[in-house]
């Protein structure tokens, strides 16, 4: 008998984006997650940076903005294009202790 999966959980998981975890001594944390593909992998990477979006626009969503003005959540979206077909998306993530809470208990453990 299989076990349900928890519903605290993203689902599919995230597979091409692992955060990283960096605290600032202003309260204020930083989320980072790069993933490095080839053109046809790109549209799955995408899809899980916009999946981390929405899910923060839906569980925070009158608080994005400059965490140290008092939000809870701000980020930065960059894809790049490397030689060779190689597409790099970087998401990075202002957080709140609010909201790094409710992300590690949606998304899982962060990278030290």
């Amino acid at each position: 008998m299989a076990l349900p999966a928890s519903p605290s959980r993203t689902d599919p998981p995230l597979h091409y984006l692992t955060f990283t975890l960096t605290e600032g001594a202003d309260g204020v944390s930083t989320l980072e997650a790069m993933a490095s593909t080839r053109a046809d992998r790109h549209p799955a990477v995408l899809a899980e940076a916009q999946a981390v979006l929405a899910w923060a626009r839906s569980r925070f969503p009158d608080t994005q903005g400059p965490v140290e003005d008092g939000h809870d959540w701000d980020h930065d979206l960059q894809v790049t294009e490397e030689d060779g077909a190689w597409l790099v998306v970087t998401l990075t993530l202002a957080a709140s202790p609010a909201f790094l809470e409710a992300f590690v208990e949606q998304f899982g453990p962060l990278q030290p």
